[in-house]
């Protein structure tokens, strides 16, 4: 598929970068099928149970969506929405696109915890910030990679 410039898709693209190294089962792949890939935020991840959930076909939004993954799309996200709330025992769960950094579909799904206030709408936009700027820790290593044991055993039934 060739892009806006002329270039081939994907070739300079973060996010199919990132597929291209996953391996089954490793961390922090959680479900590959169809044309859905789910991953944990990579290391350091802001908070437990923060997900991304990957067309695996290089694609910019919804908008650009095939057939098979507009009717999936509803039904994936419910799954992985449920996935975060009861692995992460979280309160609610955010769904966020903007598709800056990468312009391949990759939704932020992050865990709202009531009793957190720093996982509140904008400021876990700060929370992300600070984590990558090294001034907050991140999520413990030891949880995510227990967490991610998790959601693969719950994914394999998908």
């Amino acid at each position: 598929m060739l892009g806006s410039n002329g270039a081939v898709a994907g070739l300079n693209c973060g996010v199919c970068k990132i597929q291209a190294e996953l391996e089954p089962g490793a961390d922090p792949l959680l479900y590959s099928g169809g044309p859905w890939l789910l991953r944990h935020h990579p290391h350091p991840s802001p908070l437990l149970g923060w997900l991304l959930l990957d067309t695996r076909r290089h694609v910019p939004g919804p908008d650009a969506f095939d057939e098979a993954e507009a009717a999936s799309f509803g039904p994936m996200l419910r799954r992985c929405c449920a996935l975060v709330k009861e692995l992460a025992g979280c309160d609610r769960v955010y769904a966020i696109a903007f598709g800056e950094g990468a312009r391949h579909f990759h939704l932020h799904l992050i865990p709202r915890h009531g009793s957190d206030s720093g996982t509140e709408s904008w400021r876990v936009a700060d929370l992300y910030r600070a984590v990558a700027a090294g001034e907050q820790p991140p999520a413990d290593p030891v949880a995510v990679a227990s967490f991610q044991r998790r959601a693969r055993a719950r994914c394999a039934s998908w």
